[in-house]
């Protein structure tokens, strides 16, 4: 046999890497709920304490634990617990300045003997800020000089020579998770406010609000029940929304889509033109209020057949038009 070939690894099986990560994840759910139940509660009170008090939550960590930091300190910010990521080697440089009297410091370290982490141990404690640490040895100098030392220790890390950290990294983000998800529903965080939170994108637009999106002021047609079809249709084309809006002192009337129009002419034929916009209107058109989810909308639409719906305020006092096209990306609720 051939140096190399008495060198070679052991294939590699990713299927028992995934199931050695799950199993960390199943000993540390069992964990939140038996011994590290009463810890994990305590460390929820802090934040919600924490944000009630106008502080913020600064979480910091080194090499991967520090990767997994920022996602937790991203997670809390995007659930309604104002968070930001401290880089402890730049901390010890100045940077924990940032941290200010009244913000909980979430430190991550699997062993719980980084250097970087534990030279910020005197500068955190003399500010008098509370201290959660995820640690995968809660004997470490790191837990015990915490406040809350929450454990994320696993039997061994799912890379094939137990040295990457890879389980330990799992185990610190999901518990960073159920500690963002647990304190956002202790605050009544709700859809709306997470969509305030979350403008951009297809989730913003999903969770938007029809009036973020509706066409509103001058942008909407309107035209009253006496107009003459011809300025009806003139209003219809300079608006470019397929419909125009039918008022009498700001209260909505009805509504003329091109449909209406269509099937007015065909029916009329010539004499269509005579009419008036509160002869040819839809006087029971749907309608949606400007709160409503942008998914409300999409779905009364999609329903209904039609491609705008007119936003009006519990007097009918007409707010603005959704069209169809204002809601692409958006997915019905």
């Amino acid at each position: 046999m051939s140096p190399r070939e008495q060198e070679a690894p052991e294939p590699f099986e990713p299927a028992a890497l995934v199931r050695t990560e799950a199993a960390a994840l199943e000993a540390l759910a069992q964990r939140l709920e038996s011994a590290m139940a009463e810890p994990f509660a305590r460390a929820v009170e802090l934040v919600l304490r924490c944000g009630e008090a106008n502080g913020r939550v600064v979480v910091t960590g080194m090499g991967k634990s520090g990767i997994i930091a920022q996602k937790i300190a991203a997670t809390l910010s995007s659930t309604g617990s104002p968070a930001l990521f401290l880089h402890p080697a730049e901390a010890v440089h100045g940077d924990v300045g940032v941290v200010l009297k009244g913000d909980v410091v979430i430190a991550l370290s699997a062993s719980g003997e980084t250097e970087e982490i534990l030279r910020l141990l005197a500068t955190v404690k003399r500010k008098g800020d509370a201290l959660v640490s995820f640690c995968c040895n809660l004997e470490s100098t790191l837990a015990q000089a915490s406040d809350i030392a929450l454990d994320c220790g696993v039997e061994r890390e799912a890379c094939g020579l137990n040295l990457a950290p890879t389980a330990s990294t799992t185990t610190m983000l999901a518990l960073g998770d159920a500690l963002a998800v647990a304190v956002s529903l202790r605050k009544g965080f709700r859809a709306e406010d997470f969509a305030e939170l979350h403008p951009g994108g297809k989730l913003g637009k999903r969770l938007a609000k029809v009036r973020d999106l509706m066409h509103a002021g001058a942008d909407v047609p309107v035209v009253a029940p006496a107009t003459r079809m011809a300025d009806v249709i003139y209003e219809m084309s300079s608006k470019k929304l397929g419909m125009t809006t039918v008022q009498e002192d700001g209260r909505l009337r009805g509504v003329i889509s091109d449909g209406d129009l269509r099937r007015l002419l065909e029916r009329e034929g010539g004499a269509a033109l005579s009419k008036t916009a509160g002869e040819a209107m839809n006087a029971r058109p749907k309608t949606i209020g400007g709160d409503e989810l942008a998914a409300r909308a999409l779905a009364i639409m999609e329903e209904k057949k039609i491609t705008s719906l007119v936003a009006v305020d519990a007097e009918m006092r007409v707010e603005g038009v959704v069209h169809l096209h204002d809601l692409w990306g958006v997915e019905m609720i």
